[in-house]
């Protein structure tokens, strides 16, 4: 029995060993393969990629400076951003060139050209007579300070510092205004990273000068020409914000934007977009450097020419643009000057296809007193950074809610009078009693109560006057959801590096739930209206909000010629609600801006418009000290035209517009200035074809 065991015992081991040699050879087979076919993928298929990177890293290859950028253009294809050659000196260290053969140089370049030197500092100058003086700057140091140096009780640093210190005024006076030019081209030979080109002068450089650095360049062992560029605006400051900042070459890639960068393979002295759009479509924007062969003379061989960045088509239309900042600035001023206005300072306005989510045109304009001067400066990027308490202008949202829940019904007519809490202030409408409305009525008249009552009935309360209210708190979510579609309290997808979601309140008491269906709990940005209007507009549907329209392959000839995109509508979400309740809300806001609607006027000579009004209580830091001290009151307004196939929206924010310490009500109507006068710039344009679909 033993016997017959041991053999099954070693026919079962001998198995085992079977199959785990016959997984290797298969697993050795499969290696081979694999590498066969890497070599044959070397050897042939990608033969000449690999020729080409190994003459690459065989050779002495450099990048050329960073190519021109790609242009911008509005959606008329009128041009907003271009290049402009820039003469430029420079110097690039050669290896193995010496302190003295650099200040040869400078001193030789300081002979062929003009130089503005007044920034050349002490510290600049007393590094120059260190350069030209080794022997001496080495005496200032005491012996026992070289002790102190080996036993590692001093740094390198700490002598260079002591050197600095110890060159007296008396050294310094004996340089010539000759003598501090030079010193001034060795110091921006030699400032930043060694191997770096280093600017010598790019601003004013003659023809003469350009000439004769490029004649004389194979003896000036580094020095040499090229054509760099700048960004410039045919619109001056229209728009300029959001179409954003590059880089300079001197400044290359910002310390915060380094990591990001060079992750891209970038190199530290490229030039690149560091603001907004700039920045938002660097990819898209940037142009292609030169490469070249450094020969054995040190003259360079041209590889492969740059080319410039590809061409962006925006959906901006800058004569619309341009008027919605003319008015701005003219009505913030006008607005300042009129009673109540202490803690205002800004108004900001979108004006946007509610059919695609292209804005059309976006501004917003801070006036401030300087000096007993009122100023006003751009503040376009608080559109989609500064949100605020919104209003009324929500209520559209609101009304939707009680029809989808089965708490409102279509044409119903509720009791507008004041509701009371217990142990909370008196809620009203902006009048006492606006007697008894049904759903339209109370859009047109903007009836707080109606929507109260609503809301009280989502959140299954029993409201008895001055009494405790309980509701479910599952309400919030109800209603915060229903705004979310609309693009309210959510990102709008705004193709620019930052956008807020505004503020969500955290409480879920009863009073706040009220404060909410009326726009005055959460906040929202500028940019969030335009897209709720937007969505409101056109039935529904909420497009991505963009300002890139198209992308056009560069060419040499400087004309858009081949396309290579096109931005089309990107759908985000519906509003989930029925078409017969989304109707009846667009019938309240058009009935809003007509005969017994509070915005009647507020659009202008739109035909046949609808839009809503907003006026809520906001609070201010007057002192800057970091906490809120005054209550004021902001203003806003959304609208769109024509109401049955809307081609334009319109939403307008001025924060802090007004307040009640004056003993005064008086509250300005900058707001519906601004958008009765937008909104005509827009349809005068429209209507003469200037602007385009």
């Amino acid at each position: 029995m033993r016997f017959r065991f041991e053999n099954k015992n070693k026919r079962f081991i001998k198995e085992i060993i079977e199959k785990r040699f016959n997984i290797l050879i298969a697993l050795v087979i499969f290696l081979f393969s694999l590498l066969a076919f890497k070599l044959f993928s070397v050897q042939l298929i990608s033969n000449e990629k690999y020729q080409n990177l190994l003459v690459e890293n065989s050779s002495n290859i450099v990048d050329g400076p960073s190519a021109p950028r790609g242009r911008i253009y509005d959606r008329n294809h009128n041009l907003l951003v271009d290049n402009v050659p820039v003469k430029t000196i420079f110097y690039k260290k050669v290896k193995g060139v010496t302190i003295k053969e650099e200040l040869e140089l400078a001193k030789k370049v300081s002979k062929m050209i003009e130089l503005d030197y007044s920034k050349l500092t002490t510290t600049n100058l007393k590094e120059y007579w260190m350069a030209l003086h080794s022997d001496k700057a080495k005496a200032l140091i005491k012996d026992s300070e070289y002790q102190k140096l080996e036993e590692r009780k001093l740094t390198e640093q700490d002598l260079y510092k002591l050197k600095l210190e110890r060159i007296t005024d008396e050294e310094l006076n004996k340089f010539s205004e000759e003598d501090k030019k030079i010193a001034y081209i060795y110091y921006l030979m030699n400032n930043g990273y060694s191997y770096d080109e280093k600017i010598i002068k790019n601003k004013d450089v003659s023809e003469e000068e350009y000439a004769l650095i490029s004649e004389k360049a194979s003896e000036l062992n580094g020095f040499n020409t090229k054509l760099d560029w700048e960004r410039v605006y045919p619109y001056g400051e229209v728009f300029k914000t959001i179409l954003g900042k590059v880089s300079s070459e001197s400044q290359g890639i910002p310390l915060e934007l380094k990591d990001e960068y060079l992750d891209k393979g970038y190199s530290l002295n490229d030039r690149v977009g560091i603001s907004y759009l700039e920045y938002q479509y660097e990819d898209v924007l940037k142009g292609t450097k030169a490469k070249y062969k450094i020969l054995e003379d040190n003259s360079y061989e041209l590889i492969s020419e740059g080319k410039r960045g590809n061409d962006i088509v925006l959906t901006i239309d800058i004569n619309l643009q341009k008027q919605l900042e003319d008015i701005l600035t003219e009505e913030v001023l006008n607005a300042k000057k009129e009673p109540n206005t202490d803690f205002y300072d800004r108004s900001m306005a979108v004006v946007q296809d509610p059919q695609t989510g292209e804005i059309l045109a976006m501004a917003g304009k801070q006036v401030l007193n300087k000096n007993g001067e009122l100023k006003v400066y751009d503040y376009t990027p608080g559109i989609t950074t500064s949100p605020v308490t919104v209003g009324s202008v929500v209520k559209g949202a609101s009304i939707l809610v009680g029809y989808n829940t089965g708490n409102l019904k279509i044409n119903e007519s509720i009791k507008d009078e004041c509701i009371k809490i217990k142990d909370t202030p008196i809620k009203c409408s902006w009048s006492k009693s606006l007697g008894t409305l049904n759903d339209i009525r109370a859009l047109a008249q903007s009836s707080n109560v109606y929507q109260f009552k609503v809301a009280i009935r989502v959140g299954k309360g029993n409201y008895v006057y001055d009494q405790p209210l309980k509701i479910d708190k599952e309400a919030f979510t109800t209603y915060r959801n229903m705004y979310n579609s609309f693009g309210l309290g959510v990102k709008t997808g705004i193709d620019l590096p930052v956008e807020s979601t505004g503020y969500k309140g955290t409480s879920t008491q009863s009073g706040h739930l009220l404060d909410f269906v009326i726009g005055q709990y959460d906040t929202y940005t500028p940019i969030q209206l335009s897209q709720y209007v937007s969505t409101f507009a056109n039935g529904g549907i909420r497009y991505k909000t963009h300002l890139l329209k198209e992308i056009y392959e560069s060419n040499k000839d400087g004309v858009l010629d081949k396309k290579i995109e096109t931005i089309e509508k990107q759908e985000i979400n519906r509003v989930s609600t029925e078409e017969k309740y989304m109707k009846r809300a667009q019938e309240g806001f058009k009935a809003v801006l007509n005969p017994g609607g509070l915005g009647v006027g507020y659009m202008g000579n739109a035909p046949d418009p609808a839009g809503k009004t907003g006026t809520s209580e906001s609070f201010f830091d007057s002192d800057g000290d970091g906490k809120i001290d005054k209550e004021t009151t902001t203003k806003t307004f959304i609208g769109y035209a024509p109401f049955d196939n809307p081609i334009m929206s319109i939403a307008v924010v001025s924060p802090d517009i007004s307040h009640k310490y004056n003993g005064s009500s008086y509250s300005s109507n900058v707001n519906k200035r601004i958008s009765s006068r937008v909104s005509n710039a827009f349809w005068d344009l429209y209507n003469s074809n200037n602007i385009k679909q």
